[in-house]
């Protein structure tokens, strides 16, 4: 059997932003940035995951989204080719934002800059913006591998 489905809850790391394209089909992209599972030693501590959609439906749902909201997002993974290269993406079929971003001090971008690769938000020490934290489930019930970190900054699995 075979079998494509991604499940994704994270932070907004780049505002969805729309695109016509040459077929005159409007696609819109965004990225999240999702938490790895803790206990790893490795110095990066999340991944950027681009999304997108071509669906009027599933963009209806992205309305309101800011930087830092936390997303959970279902779909498939595609491989998208052009002349030149390609890129592994999301292909988001329902997407919807679970909490707002807390206010911040400081503004973020909200586009990538030239030059920036997949991981543009990035720390001081060049780690991906922290993603993922909920407390809730969503339908279905499924657990997260994601971690929490509570404001005592005890780390414990979390679930969706």
């Amino acid at each position: 059997m075979h079998c494509n489905e991604v499940v994704l809850a994270g932070r907004l790391s780049m505002e969805p932003a729309h695109r016509e394209l040459p077929s005159g089909a409007l696609l819109t992209r965004w990225r999240l940035a999702v938490r790895r599972p803790g206990g790893r030693s490795a110095r990066q501590r999340s991944d950027a995951i681009e999304c997108a959609t071509l669906d009027d439906g599933v963009r209806d749902m992205l309305a309101g989204w800011r930087l830092d909201d936390l997303v959970h997002v279902e779909g498939a993974l595609r491989r998208r080719w052009w002349r030149g290269g390609s890129r592994y993406e999301i292909e988001v079929r329902t997407a919807r934002r679970v909490e707002p971003a807390a206010p911040r001090g400081r503004p973020r971008r909200t586009t990538p800059h030239a030059g920036d690769g997949p991981a543009a938000e990035t720390g001081p020490a060049g780690e991906v913006a922290d993603a993922c934290s909920i407390d809730e489930k969503p339908p279905g019930g499924e657990a997260s591998s994601c971690d929490h970190q509570d404001d005592a900054g005890s780390t414990e699995p979390a679930t969706r």
